[in-house]
């Protein structure tokens, strides 16, 4: 089978990780066509069975849909089937074509857009349910919330995200440097949030949690993964919480790498997760493959994707349980006996058995 792969979101954020670490399980057994920018492509030159398109045509641009370059079209045109990692779908391929939807939270979630910005993005989703042969989510809760919005007909078939290979490399090297106590920077008082600025992500319910907790603790920290400014021009009611904290008491580490993430994570003596709203919600699973414990909210799919995993929840929305569960468990042992249910070795095998399976003479 030779498969095209759209490339044009790596590089950004949760959805340009999820077809990076897809895109070498595709190619074990499997001609694929790479779609992408030079700087997209290069992490797999090295592979067999690829070879590369160049695309900069923007995801979601009137280029996209109307006037793809021809000459793409016609490689596209020649694989035997098109795979996209999310919903935003060329117009002009005549192969068949399978894409990912992640979540439909703005569909689910009022005031993430305009009336108008919600109505482009239903028929963006609805576009891709009915350009596509099937559909993968990323949870059984996804799944659900795409059948019930989109009332979509085709195939919807689940396929977690997993562990990065950013996260699996030099392990046993960056052990031996923990256990001699060398590079070690680790906050006993720190707290994590690995998120966006947009309302469902509770990072305001964490700002109050953490004001509550710091009359208790004076010396709590709180590790912001993001810009200051981003996020304090993107919600009043985060601005105003930011500035009745002290200054000192926390810290936006910016933009950073894989890398750096990785140190946050294993730095912190917790990572909090208040969303209200997730497809999947991945920096748990991270912090306790670092062997940070995690607090997240009860909602829905994080009791289905954590369910067998030691994290603690608490009530969603509820500062005062969220600050009191922070307290509680600033000093708990290391997490342990972290179950290995979710790899995209599983879902990459989910998706091409199902593209085989339709597209087979």
């Amino acid at each position: 089978m030779k498969l095209a792969i759209d490339c044009r979101m790596i590089g950004s954020g949760g959805i340009g990780t999820y077809i990076s670490e897809l895109i070498p399980h595709f190619l074990k057994n499997n001609q694929c066509l790479l779609l992408g920018t030079h700087e997209q492509c290069t992490p797999f030159v090295r592979l067999q069975n690829v070879e590369f398109c160049h695309c900069d045509v923007k995801p979601f641009s009137f280029e996209e849909m109307f006037s793809f370059p021809s000459n793409v079209l016609k490689e596209i045109n020649n694989c035997d089937a098109y795979y996209t990692p999310y919903c935003n779908i060329p117009g002009g391929i005549n192969i068949p074509v399978f894409s990912t939807i992640h979540d439909v939270v703005f569909l689910d979630v009022k005031g993430l857009s305009s009336f108008t910005g919600t109505f482009l993005r239903r028929l963006i989703y609805l576009r891709a349910v009915n350009n596509s042969k099937a559909i993968f989510t990323v949870s059984e809760f996804s799944k659900e919330r795409i059948i019930h919005h989109l009332h979509c007909k085709k195939p919807v078939l689940v396929g977690y995200n997993g562990i990065s290979s950013w996260l699996l490399k030099n392990e046993k090297s960056e052990e031996a440097v923990s256990n001699t106590g060398e590079n070690s920077c680790s906050n006993d008082n720190s707290i994590l949030f690995v998120g966006n600025i947009k309302k469902h992500k509770g990072l305001s319910v964490l700002l109050d949690a953490f004001e509550i907790a710091r009359k208790t603790k004076p010396d709590l920290q709180l590790v912001i993964v993001g810009n200051a400014v981003n996020f304090r021009s993107g919600d009043d009611e985060v601005i105003e919480k930011l500035k009745n904290l002290p200054d000192n008491a926390i810290t936006f580490t910016g933009k950073i790498s894989n890398e750096e993430l990785k140190k946050q994570y294993k730095n912190a003596k917790l990572l909090v997760q208040p969303s209200f709203y997730e497809g999947f919600g991945i920096p748990p699973l991270e912090a306790l493959y670092c062997k940070t414990n995690a607090i997240i909210s009860d909602i829905p799919v994080f009791k289905e994707i954590y369910k067998d995993f030691p994290v603690t929840f608490f009530k969603t929305g509820d500062a005062d349980d969220l600050a009191e569960k922070i307290l509680s468990h600033l000093d708990d042992a290391e997490p342990e006996n972290i179950p290995e249910i979710y790899s995209y070795k599983k879902t990459a095998e989910i998706i091409l058995s199902e593209i085989k399976q339709i597209i087979k003479p």
